[in-house]
């Protein structure tokens, strides 16, 4: 003996499954265990009678203790991970609870049976301290039971069992996991799902065609996905197995089953079906084919799988339609509700049953595709559509192109049979087929997001926001994203200074960031505004009636009350985005804008004088009165001059701030006055352009002023700075010192490659302001200049402002990149919503 192992034989085991090691004790199911599977995955019955009576041995404690194991072992495959079950399991008693608990969670119950001979047995136990007094009976009877069992393993409900003889044969076995027959994520597309074609071989050819499809293959390497259904009813049944099984055979094509071909199957299987709903047709037309072909095509529906989870996940292909809790399993209840659908037990005027409606509440993260029940538009639904377009009932074949989202159709060559029921005339879940639902927002979450990870929103945050939405916000279905808060630069240590450009310049040259865009801070208020095409366009994309888009603020209210001007301004900007081509050269009807509005007095006159630095007017108010006082006093020879040289002095700063807030503030009729300085693309049909470089986005907004002759646009100034080059550095301080002199507001510093991550992986911020010196009066007060309040202002704390302006980023730009997917409006809030809750933490409003 030198030790290495003979070659065995290999033993496969579903990746997600509930394993159940069979055999006496001192069979090796523990060295098994752990040899074969990773410790977290084996869960042991000693284990569990030591976890409850301190004793693994403590034959009194196994009630309890098996409680305990078929809890873990529920946790585990609720959450989808493998699970082995190290106990003895020789009796079927205990099997029926372990093969009821993977029924419950849909997942396949697999035996591996150690038949292991009782000598091996009784010496192993023999040299455990803590089993050398058992009693060679014990060993007896489980060896009896399971010699017993064997015979009826996938009888109980095992849907494989490995049996190993002998001690050899345990030890040279090698598991390897195989995955699930519906696990198809490694595949990643691009897709072409097509819906029910119930034999109209016509029209699937058309469809083929349409799709750029030459002999059943795709030029660039696409691959077909069929919803079944593929026989009964119409005039060809034959002619489309053919083609889809010929697609299949050579890889271009998948197809799970429908119930269509699930009943045909059991026809040519020798069971006794009822041949209705245009099975009767299908077997005549099949009677015309040879015996061959009949068996290829037994043996085709025989091996489809009930559905497929593709494209890392993010797609899941079946006939009826599957919640996502179903997703990946396998079971007979899976395998039911995906041919079927789930019915309510009632049936309608027709006679027909009336199928639940579970896409209604869908929320899941993979798209669901499925046909099965007709419609007359194929129509998104809470991340689901139905494809099933009736074209044997003289509607449409249909297809969706994934990942693009796109439908194509053809129409029937005419009805080739009558539908028991008229095709609806609406698509599911009603108009715009969006719902929302409060349990979408509701209490403490965590949002998952494509670049920062998890985001956590607080339940008292939530309830915040949710008071805001529900009284104030624009309609959810025109609410598609709300802009992040922006962090301050760095506080500035230069004397009379509280924020200064060397400090930003600084900081992103820290992040890795060499060269950044410095943008002029309008004096306005944030504005996004989604522009559509069309009415139209409106109404399909955001399902709306009458508003071709909408004007809102950072906190997702309407800008203005003005239901005309708020349109009026809509189609300014629409016939500037076509005057300069905008719509044809980004390929989209619609188009989502982040702007500042002027001026500040249309929104925030009040905010002004109550938010920020209402003692400013206050203040300055009692200064004339105050200061004539003084003056008669000093003249009268009283000591005042110390108190009236501080009154000047409060005096002056109270001019200077009058005089920042009259900057922002201007009387406006109409729209004359009214300044609209766009300043980033966000999104447009199918794309996020939120990493789109800010040169390139800079020089799309220049062509859209350019194109504007209403007189509402405005142009951003920027300045393109090298935060390596000391000479670029003082042009960029220059900058903003001159803009800032001549009263501007400040400047937004950002990288000017838009979405950018540190060398260490970290989100960089996507901008930080750096306000004017006269500005900060509006923010801080008058006399906030002074040597002492600047002291006392340094001490600000910024750390909680920029952790929630990247928290607020990474969702914005998750919201982004689900409505440029064409995901539902639930997914695209959700992330909305966490932006609006977050604003509601405690942060210093002046920052």
């Amino acid at each position: 003996m030198n030790g290495t192992r003979e070659p065995g034989r290999e033993l496969p085991v579903t990746d997600l499954s509930l394993v159940v090691l069979v055999g006496a004790s001192g069979s090796g199911k523990s060295t098994f265990a752990r040899r074969h599977f990773k410790p977290t995955e084996v869960i042991s019955s000693d284990f569990c009678r030591g976890l409850v009576a301190d004793d693994e041995n403590d034959q009194s404690a196994s009630r309890d203790a098996f409680d305990v194991l078929h809890y873990i072992a529920g946790k585990r495959l609720a959450a989808g991970r493998r699970t082995v079950v190290d106990a003895t399991s020789v009796q079927q008693d205990s099997r029926r609870q372990l093969i009821d608990l993977a029924k419950r969670y849909d997942v396949l119950p697999i035996a591996i049976v150690l038949d292991v001979p009782e000598e091996v047995c009784a010496e192993r136990n023999a040299a455990r301290t803590d089993r050398a007094d058992m009693p060679r009976r014990v060993i007896q009877r489980h060896i009896r039971e399971l010699r017993r069992s064997l015979r009826h393993l996938e009888r109980e409900g095992f849907r494989k069992v490995h049996v190993l003889r002998g001690t050899q044969e345990v030890e040279n076995v090698t598991v390897v996991t195989e995955r699930r027959y519906n696990d198809l994520t490694h595949l990643t597309g691009p897709f072409d799902i097509i819906g029910d074609v119930h034999g109209c071989s016509a029209e699937l050819e058309a469809l083929l065609a349409k799709l750029g499809y030459a002999d059943g293959a795709h030029p660039e390497g696409r691959t077909a996905v069929f919803v079944g259904d593929l026989v009964d009813r119409g005039p060809d049944s034959p002619g489309v197995l053919r083609r889809v099984m010929s697609m299949v055979k050579s890889g271009d094509a998948l197809c799970v089953p429908g119930n269509h071909e699930n009943k045909y199957g059991r026809h040519l299987k020798g069971r006794r079906v009822q041949h209705t709903h245009g099975l009767a047709e299908t077997i005549a037309q099949m009677e015309g084919e040879s015996e061959g072909f009949r068996a290829e095509v037994r043996e085709f529906i025989d091996g489809l799988v009930s559905h497929y989870v593709l494209d890392g996940g993010r797609l899941v292909v079946c006939h009826a339609g599957l919640p996502e809790k179903y997703h990946g399993r396998t079971s007979g209840r899976v395998r039911s509700h995906a041919l079927y659908g789930e019915t309510t037990g009632e049936t309608d005027e027709f006679g027909l049953p009336v199928r639940y409606p579970w896409a209604e509440d869908y929320r899941g993260r993979a798209a669901v595709v499925y046909g099965h029940t007709p419609v007359p538009e194929a129509t998104w639904l809470n991340n689901t559509i139905c494809l099933d377009t009736g074209a044997v009932f003289g509607g449409k074949l249909t297809a969706l192109r994934w990942p693009e989202r796109e439908l194509v159709d053809v129409p029937a060559e005419r009805v080739w049979y009558e539908p028991a029921r008229p095709l609806r005339t609406e698509a599911p879940g009603g108009q715009d087929g969006r719902p929302l639902d409060l349990a979408d927002v509701h209490g403490r979450r965590a949002v998952e997001t494509r670049h920062a990870g998890r985001v956590a929103v607080r339940e008292e945050n939530a309830a915040a926001a949710l008071e805001v939405m529900s009284r104030f916000a624009t309609d959810p279905r025109l609410l598609p994203y709300l802009p992040p808060t922006m962090a301050p630069t760095a506080t500035s240590q230069i004397e009379g200074y509280l924020e200064h450009p060397e400090e930003a310049f600084a900081g992103y040259a820290r992040d890795g960031v060499a060269r950044v865009v410095c943008e002029e801070k309008h004096m306005g208020s944030r504005a996004v505004a989604l522009v559509c095409r069309d009415a139209e366009t409106a109404r399909k994309r955001f399902g709306v009636d009458g508003p071709t888009g909408s004007l809102y603020t950072r906190t997702g209210r309407p800008f203005l009350d003005d239901a005309e001007m708020t349109e009026e301004i809509l189609g300014r900007l629409r016939s500037a985005i076509g005057d300069a081509g905008l719509w044809d050269g980004l390929d989209s009807d619609w188009l989502l804008l982040d702007a500042e509005l002027m001026p500040w007095s249309l929104k925030a006159t009040g905010l002004l004088r109550g938010q920020y630095a209402a003692v400013g007017a206050a203040s300055g108010a009692v200064f004339p009165g105050a200061l004539a006082a003084l003056e008669a006093a000093a003249a009268r020879g009283a000591g005042v001059g110390t108190l009236l040289t501080r009154q000047r002095e409060r005096a002056a700063d109270a001019r200077a701030f009058t005089d920042a807030y009259r900057r922002y503030c201007w009387v406006t009729e109409g729209l004359d006055g009214v300044r609209l300085a766009p300043f980033q693309l966000l999104a447009v049909q199918g794309r996020s352009l939120a990493a789109l470089p800010h040169d390139e986005q800079l020089a799309l907004i220049d062509r859209l002023v350019e194109h504007d002759g209403t007189g509402l646009l405005q142009t951003t100034r920027r300045l393109y700075v090298d935060t390596g080059d000391p000479e670029s550095v003082r042009a960029g301080v220059d900058w903003w010192l001159e803009m800032t002199g001549r009263g501007g507001e400040g400047m937004v510093v950002k990288p000017v490659g838009a979405l950018v991550r540190t060398p260490e992986g970290r989100l960089v911020q996507p901008g930080v302001k750096c306000r004017g010196r006269e500005y900060l009066r509006i923010i801080y007060g008058p006399e906030y200049t002074r040597p002492e309040n600047l002291a006392r202002l340094r001490r600000r704390f910024l750390n909680h402002k920029r952790s929630l302006a990247l928290r607020e980023y990474a969702l914005g730009l998750e919201a982004l990149d689900r409505l440029a997917g064409g995901e539902p409006l639930w997914r695209v809030h959700e992330a909305v919503f966490g932006v609006l809750a977050l604003e509601s933490e405690p942060v210093d409003p002046r920052l």
